[in-house]
C-alpha cells in the first residue's frame, strides 16, 4: 500500500510540474507528459510499479477519449464520413504497411515478420494527435477531420491485424514450451490477457466468431437504444450525483469488457457506443463524468509511455535507433503528404495531415506484444521496434510546434497579389468575416452601395461564390484605401478579426480622413479603449448586444413583463456606453486596469450608479401598480 501511495505521489507531482510548464513554454500538454514520465522512470528511477501493467490501466484514457468523440458525432455526420474512412484511411493504412514491410525487408526480415513490423507501424497515436488537435482548435479544420477519419480506420484495422498476426508465425516456434515440448493452441495467451481467460470466440469455428462478433455489436447498439434511458430515469430517481458517475463508467467498462471478450477494439466499441448516444438527452451527462477521468487517464497514459523508454537499448546502438525512427518518419511522412496531393488537402491542412499521423501509436504496442507472444518477431527486435514506437510518439509534439512554424511562415509568404479595386461606394467594409457578412448584407439590402475589403482570399472566393462582390487585399494598406474611395466615403465599417489590425486602420482612417465617420468592431473593453483613443465614432463589442438579448429574455422568464425587460435592458445599454466613455478617459494603456486605481474607483461608482437607475426604474413599476 505504501508503495502505491508513493508511486501515484510521484506521477501526479510530475504531471503537475511538468505539464504547466510545457504548456507555458507553448510546447503542449503531451510533450509535457512524455517529459514528466522520462524524467521519473529512466532519469531518476522513481518508479517503482510495472509500467507495462499500468499502461494497460491507462489505455483506458483512450477508450474514454474515443467515447467522448463518438458522443459529438452523430451516425449522419459518420456517414458523412465515408469517403475519408474507406478512401483516405483505407489508403494510409494499406500503402504504409507495404512500404514498412519493404524496409524491413531491404534490413534482412523475411516477409512474414516484414508484414508485422509494416502493420505495426501503419498505425499512428489516437491519443497524442486527438489531445493535441483539440488543445490547438484544430480538429474541425479539414486537416483535423482527415486524420481523425484515418486514426478511425486505423483503429477498426486493428481487428483484422490481430486476427492475421498469429497465420505470420512459424508453426514450429509459435507452439514451444519453454521446455520444447509442443503447446495446445488453447495454451497460448492472446495480447493484453492476464488470468482467467475470458474469451466468448476461443474455440468457435470461423462462422461462430462471425456471429458472436456481430451479436457483440448488435448487443451494444440496441442496449445504446433502448436500455440506456430507462437506466437513467431510474438512476434520476435516487437523486446522488454521484450515480450518474458510476453509470458512464459502467458503460464504458461494459462495453469495454464486451468488445475484448469477442476479440475487438475496446476503443472501437466506446466509440460505436458513443455514436448511438450521440441524440441521447443525457449525452451531456455523460460527457461531463467521463471528461475528469480520460484526461486523468491519458495523462498517465502519456507518463507511462515515457517512463516506459528503455535507455539502456537506446544507449547501445543509438544511431541505429534513432535512425530507424527518423526514416519511420519520413517515409510515413511523404506517404501521408503524397495522399493528402491525391484527396486534394490544401497547404495547411495537408502538412497539418502529413506532420500530424506521421508518427507510430499506442496500438502498436499491442501488437508487439502479440506477435512476440505469437513468435512472429523475437524479443530482441520486438524491444527494439518498442523503443522505436516510442520515440517516434516522443517526437510528435515536436512535428506539431513544426507545423506552426511552417503555418505562421505560409501565412506570411501569401503569394496572391492583391486585387485591383475599380469600384467604389459610400461605405468601405474592411473584413468579411460572421460579423461583416451581417453589416455587408444589411446595407446592401438596404440600397446602398458598399466596397468589401479582406485579406483572406478563401473567404473572399466563397463571397463570389453566394453573389457578393469583394476585393483581397490587406485593408490597412493606405493605397488600398484611397483605391476603395476613402477619400469620398462617408462610412468605413472596421470588422477585422485582428485586434491591433483594426485598431491601426481606425488609426490611419483617421488620420487620413477627420470627418470619416468610423464604426469598429471590438473584441473587449480594453479594445473598446484603443478604438476610442484611435478616433472610433461607434464601437460595438462583438458578445454585447447578443448578451444584452439574452439578459432581457431571463428577465422576461423571471417575473417582468416583456415591456419591464426591454426597458430594463434599454437603461443597461445607455448607461454602459456612458460608462465606457467616463472609463476610457482615465483607462492607461501602460497599466493594467486592475492597477489602475483611478479606473478601478470610477467603475465601482458607476456600477452603483447602474443599480439605483434600475431599482428606480423597478420601484416606478411598483408604484404604477399600487
Amino acid at each position: 500500500m505504501q508503495e502505491f501511495l508513493f508511486s501515484a505521489s510521484i506521477f501526479l507531482a510530475a504531471a503537475v510540474i511538468a505539464v504547466p510548464l510545457a504548456a507555458r513554454l507553448g510546447l503542449g500538454s503531451v510533450l509535457g507528459y512524455l517529459t514528466a514520465g522520462i524524467v521519473i522512470g529512466p532519469v531518476l528511477g522513481l518508479v517503482a510499479t510495472d509500467i507495462q501493467d499500468l499502461q494497460h490501466f491507462a489505455e483506458f484514457g483512450v477508450v474514454m477519449m474515443l467515447f467522448l468523440i463518438g458522443l459529438e458525432l452523430e451516425p449522419r455526420a459518420l456517414w458523412d464520413m465515408r469517403h475519408r474512412l474507406i478512401g483516405l484511411g483505407g489508403a494510409q493504412v494499406i500503402l504504409t504497411a507495404l512500404a514498412m514491410m519493404g524496409l524491413a525487408m531491404a534490413l534482412g526480415q523475411e516477409w512474414e515478420p516484414a508484414l508485422a513490423i509494416g502493420m505495426i507501424f501503419s498505425l499512428s497515436s489516437t491519443a497524442i494527435v486527438l489531445q493535441t488537435l483539440s488543445e490547438k482548435g484544430l480538429m474541425q479544420t479539414n486537416g483535423g477531420r482527415s486524420a481523425f477519419s484515418v486514426l478511425l480506420t486505423q483503429d477498426i484495422a486493428v481487428i483484422p491485424m490481430l486476427a492475421l498476426m498469429p497465420l505470420l508465425a512459424h508453426a514450429p516456434t509459435a507452439m514451444l514450451r519453454a521446455d520444447g515440448s509442443i503447446a495446445r493452441a488453447s495454451e497460448v495467451k492472446t495480447a493484453g490477457e492476464h488470468g482467467a481467460n475470458l474469451s466468448l470466440v476461443e474455440g468457435l469455428p470461423g462462422w461462430g466468431v462471425t456471429l458472436v462478433t456481430l451479436g457483440a455489436v448488435l448487443v451494444v447498439i440496441l442496449a445504446g437504444i433502448y436500455l440506456t434511458r430507462p437506466v437513467f430515469r431510474f438512476i434520476h430517481h435516487a437523486r446522488l450525483p454521484e450515480m450518474y458517475t458510476a453509470l458512464a463508467l459502467l458503460i464504458v467498462l461494459g462495453i469495454a469488457f464486451v468488445m475484448t471478450s469477442v476479440g475487438l477494439s475496446p476503443a472501437l466499441g466506446t466509440f460505436l457506443a458513443g455514436v448511438v448516444l450521440a441524440n441521447s438527452e443525457f449525452r451531456h451527462e455523460l460527457e461531463s463524468d467521463i471528461e475528469p477521468f480520460k484526461g486523468l487517464l491519458l495523462g498517465l497514459f502519456f507518463i507511462t509511455v515515457g517512463a516506459g523508454i528503455n535507455f539502456s537499448i537506446l544507449f547501445a546502438a543509438p544511431l541505429d535507433l534513432l535512425g530507424l525512427t527518423v526514416a519511420v518518419l519520413l517515409i510515413k511522412g511523404a506517404l501521408l503528404y503524397g495522399l493528402g496531393r491525391i484527396f486534394r488537402l490544401k497547404g495547411r491542412n495537408r502538412w497539418l495531415f502529413t506532420l500530424s499521423l506521421a508518427q507510430a501509436g499506442e496500438f502498436g504496442f499491442v501488437l508487439l506484444s502479440f506477435s512476440r507472444q505469437q513468435h512472429v518477431l523475437p524479443p530482441a527486435l520486438a524491444d527494439k521496434l518498442s523503443l522505436v514506437v516510442a520515440l517516434s510518439m516522443l517526437l510528435t509534439p515536436l512535428l506539431f510546434i513544426l507545423y506552426d512554424v511552417l503555418s505562421r511562415r505560409m501565412t506570411e509568404s501569401d503569394t496572391h497579389e492583391p486585387d485591383e479595386i475599380n469600384e467604389q461606394g459610400p461605405v468601405i467594409i474592411a473584413g468579411i468575416g460572421r460579423f461583416g457578412q451581417i453589416v455587408n448584407r444589411l446595407v446592401q439590402s438596404s440600397g446602398f452601395k458598399t466596397v468589401v475589403l479582406d485579406h483572406d482570399m478563401e473567404t473572399i472566393r466563397l463571397m463570389r461564390k453566394f453573389g457578393f462582390k469583394g476585393f483581397f487585399g490587406d485593408p490597412t494598406r493606405p493605397e488600398l484605401l484611397h483605391a476603395a474611395g476613402l477619400k469620398e466615403a462617408r462610412v468605413l465599417v472596421v470588422a477585422l478579426d485582428d485586434a491591433a489590425a483594426a485598431t491601426r486602420l481606425v488609426t490611419l482612417a483617421r488620420r487620413e480622413r477627420p470627418d470619416l465617420h468610423i464604426i469598429a468592431r471590438a473584441r473587449d473593453r480594453t479594445h473598446v479603449f484603443q478604438l476610442y483613443q484611435a478616433g472610433a465614432n461607434d464601437i460595438v463589442r462583438e458578445l454585447f448586444d447578443s448578451s444584452l438579448r439574452a439578459g432581457r429574455y431571463v428577465l422576461e422568464n423571471i417575473g417582468l413583463s416583456e415591456y419591464e425587460a426591454a426597458e430594463a435592458e434599454r437603461v443597461f445599454y445607455h448607461h454602459d456606453r456612458e460608462a465606457i466613455r467616463e472609463l476610457a478617459e482615465v483607462w492607461d494603456p501602460k497599466v493594467p486596469s486592475s492597477q489602475n486605481a483611478a479606473y478601478v474607483a470610477r467603475a465601482r461608482e458607476l456600477e452603483k450608479e447602474l443599480e439605483a437607475a434600475l431599482l428606480a426604474q423597478l420601484e416606478l413599476r411598483e408604484a404604477k401598480e399600487s
